[in-house]
């Protein structure tokens, strides 16, 4: 039937590369940072508001729950402080973080954080000047993927997991990239921690961001989606998970 084949056809796909569930944490409005400069950040911000901090805590147990592969971006990297971190976490050796970082925004000290904290450190670049490409002669858990154009994602995720063997990806990075990986349809879950706030500002980034839509040829970009489960937390909090029609 059409109904086996489509199914056939995702599962054969998903074989290719690790199965992806994009993890994050939103605003009623869709907002996942609380402001269009890197000094806002939901982890900073949320914690300093009444009615918002209260249920904070469960969006980190769901976090501590994600699987054991995680993609994210040097700019989030960056954003959060790991370059001037010092106050190292116990080493843990099943961890693995794939991260894209172009510009870059991870500099010297925060290679150092990662790859002291993780088992290994996936870094994926264009930028052949990457500060990245000296640290991995000196730390055997720090592996540097280069591409010298743009970042093929999908060739990414097929070496992510046929050659490093990861099965399962948690994907936690911007709207902007999120919005590529959507697009190029590598996400398969979405799970949403809903926080009770409405953040509001049109340059403000959102779950997905990206290139807005403008002709009917570009509805195809529209990801429909079904809902698994909803969760209603505690303290107004909710927690959506579904999986994307591709």
């Amino acid at each position: 039937s059409r109904h086996t084949l489509k199914l056939h056809i995702t599962i054969t796909a998903m074989t290719k590369r690790p199965e992806t569930t994009l993890f994050m944490l939103s605003s009623v409005d869709g907002k996942i940072s609380t402001g269009d400069v890197d000094k806002r950040d939901v982890d900073k911000d949320f914690p300093k508001i009444s009615g918002i901090k209260d249920g904070l805590y469960q969006y980190y147990a769901l976090e501590k729950k994600t699987d054991f592969w995680s993609l994210n971006t040097g700019r989030v990297m960056a954003k959060i402080g790991l370059n001037e971190r010092k106050d190292y976490h116990l080493k843990n050796n099943i961890l693995r973080f794939v991260i894209i970082d172009n510009k870059p925004h991870l500099k010297k000290n925060g290679l150092i954080y990662l790859t002291k904290w993780l088992g290994t450190l996936y870094l994926i670049t264009n930028n052949k000047n990457h500060p990245a490409f000296d640290m991995q002669k000196k730390l055997d858990n720090l592996v540097v993927i280069y591409y010298p154009k743009k970042i093929n994602f999908e060739n990414l995720f097929a070496k992510l997991k046929n050659k490093y063997g990861c099965k399962r990806l948690t994907i936690q990075s911007g709207g902007s990239l999120n919005a590529i990986l959507l697009r190029k349809k590598l996400i398969d879950h979405i799970s949403l921690v809903v926080a009770p706030a409405l953040i509001g500002g049109r340059n403000t980034a959102t779950l997905i961001d990206g290139k807005s839509l403008r002709s009917e040829k570009d509805l195809i970009n529209i990801k429909a989606l079904k809902l698994k489960k909803c969760t209603v937390l505690k303290h107004s909090y909710l927690h959506l998970l579904y999986n994307i029609i591709n």
